[in-house]
């Protein structure tokens, strides 16, 4: 299966995984319930993220990207997206990316459309088209943004393990 960008997602037997990190050089890390972004060292575990298309991308708008959803291991958790006194919030679940998969249609709050772009890769909402997972400062958690390039960072570096 390949995405809007070219890329080949593996038979869904299992996740991808890799990391993420911003065109800062921040990767992610977990602290608390949430993922934050620090600058990459070497003193730095970054989270490993999970990935794996949705079975049923065609219940889906089209031409969007390849619908995903976007998990980390080590607690396994899922990101998803709700509403919050009515601003899309971005937040993480104990929820196992596979069991998710298996669902017997796309569960929409759990999904992103991932667009690959040259280097870069680009996570939108399902639940919340034109908003998109982003990340300012270090230290600062990941969060919603429908403010494109304006303030904050919606480009990110995905490098998946082999």
């Amino acid at each position: 299966m390949k995405n809007a960008g070219g890329d080949t997602y593996g038979v869904a037997r299992d996740p991808q995984t890799g990391e993420l990190s911003d065109l800062d050089q921040q990767v992610w890390i977990l602290h608390g319930q949430a993922l934050v972004v620090v600058p990459r060292n070497k003193n730095v575990i970054s989270v490993t993220v999970t990935i794996i298309a949705c079975k049923y991308p065609e219940s889906l708008e089209q031409n969007k990207g390849t619908p995903i959803y976007l998990g980390i291991k080590n607690p396994d958790m899922c990101l998803f997206c709700e509403d919050v006194d009515g601003q899309p919030t971005l937040q993480l679940k104990k929820e196992k990316i596979m069991d998710l998969y298996h669902k017997p249609e796309p569960v929409k709050p759990f999904l992103f459309y991932h667009i690959q772009t040259g280097g870069t890769s680009t996570f939108e909402s399902v639940a919340f088209p034109g908003w998109f997972i982003a990340s300012s400062k270090k230290g600062q958690p990941i969060f919603l943004t429908s403010d494109q390039g304006k303030f904050y960072n919606i480009n990110f570096n995905l490098d998946i393990s082999p």
